[in-house]
């Protein structure tokens, strides 16, 4: 409600029984329906309602108020405040978990453990808004429920958001040491696989005693259509 006073209905009461503005006027100021103030007037309304003194509160001056009694088309205007209070700052507490969601905390926990071991307690505690004592629990498998948890993601829980989670996971993953991560049996290079093998075999030339190194597949190949061919001979 932008541009409304403090407490509109109370307001309302108090300009009713204090002033001669019309309804319209006191309607507009305070953001109610022209009935809605006559029902103030008529006492079917706001029954039980103490006035509020808005010229006290500072929201109005009492010559806003006379020229808007003279003047029965004049709006009233809220008084602008002299002192500038300073902005709160909301301190972020503890995550509001839904009393549907609940039972799936511990599964999101399971799930955090699991999956991202190298999450602090304390992120796994803001994640999960858990405590200590459960995520110690469940690490041990001595919660109550252990055999019947099932790990389930927290995103989809709708415990918490997907970009609080990939935030509490980088930051874990910078403040983690690195380590020569050990990857086991490594695939050995193209260049190597695809090198043809020369296996130096001295073959007779017709026209000399040159030799030259023959390939260990070509040998093989040969030695394939010659048992071909005597098979063949054979046959006939």
């Amino acid at each position: 409600m932008s541009n409304a006073p403090l407490m509109p209905k109370a307001t309302a009461v108090w300009l009713v029984e204090n002033t001669s503005l019309t309804f319209d006027q006191i309607a507009e100021f305070c953001k109610l329906h022209p009935l809605e103030v006559k029902g103030i007037a008529d006492g079917e309304v706001a029954a039980g309602i103490k006035g509020h003194d808005p010229i006290t509160s500072g929201q109005l001056t009492r010559e806003e108020i006379a020229k808007a009694e003279q003047n029965a088309n004049h709006h009233l205007q809220l008084a602008v405040s002299k002192v500038r209070l300073p902005e709160m700052k909301r301190q972020r507490g503890a995550r509001y978990t839904p009393l549907s969601r609940r039972q799936d905390r511990p599964n999101a926990i399971l799930w955090l453990v699991r999956n991202h071991p190298e999450l602090k307690d304390a992120q796994i505690m803001r994640l999960a808004g858990t405590t200590k004592t459960t995520l110690d629990a469940i690490r041990n498998r001595t919660h109550w429920n252990s055999a019947a948890l099932s790990p389930m993601d927290p995103v989809t829980l709708g415990l918490c958001s997907q970009i609080d989670l990939d935030f509490e996971v980088n930051r874990a993953a910078k403040e983690r040491p690195a380590a020569v991560i050990d990857r086991g049996q490594t695939l050995v290079p193209a260049e190597v696989t695809t090198a043809a093998r020369e296996t130096p075999v001295n073959e007779t030339s017709v026209f000399g005693d040159a030799t030259r190194p023959v390939l260990a597949d070509e040998d093989e190949e040969d030695l394939d259509v010659n048992s071909v061919f005597g098979k063949l001979k054979t046959l006939k």
